[in-house]
């Protein structure tokens, strides 16, 4: 007759690696905590069936067991999860990039737009900024963005 810690424990061992792998493969599929928590699940089945299936107490260790593991797991997580830029571009996020007027910038108005990586958006400045001109984003607010040309570079 075959063990029941291994009817439960083997095939909890197999998925919980099975998503640690696709985690490093791909990192950032949010998979290493609950690989970690079946991994430990699985672990557990095979150290000590008896006492999961045999006591009231077997759900209790599995769950305490399962919080154990995400919290080992978190930290180590936060370390080799990517890091990227926002995939949705405000203004905010723009502050220090380049970029070059395409209609001209007048000041106390928004008519101004500026190119800023393949995008265009409506700029605002303190003073004139002829067409063509470099400038440098300082910031933005709703949807325009705060520039100033930037020193040596006149228009074309």
């Amino acid at each position: 007759m075959v063990d029941a810690g291994l009817i439960v424990g083997v095939p909890l061992l197999l998925i919980g690696a099975a998503l640690f792998i696709i985690e490093v493969i791909h990192p950032g599929a949010f998979l290493l905590i609950p690989g970690s928590v079946i991994l430990a699940a699985g672990i557990l089945y095979l150290v000590v069936p008896s006492l999961l299936t045999d006591t009231i107490f077997g759900p209790a260790i599995v769950v305490g067991v399962a919080f154990l593991a995400t919290l080992a797991t978190v930290p180590y997580y936060r370390h080799i999860a990517p890091v990227h830029r926002p995939l949705t571009t405000i203004p905010m996020s723009l502050e220090g990039e380049t970029g070059v007027v395409t209609t001209a910038v007048e000041p106390d108005n928004m008519k101004g737009k500026v190119r800023v990586r393949s995008e265009i958006w409506s700029a605002r400045s303190d003073r004139r900024i002829p067409e063509g001109t470099k400038v440098r984003i300082l910031g933005g607010e709703g949807v325009s963005v705060r520039v100033a040309p930037l020193e040596n570079h006149g228009t074309p």
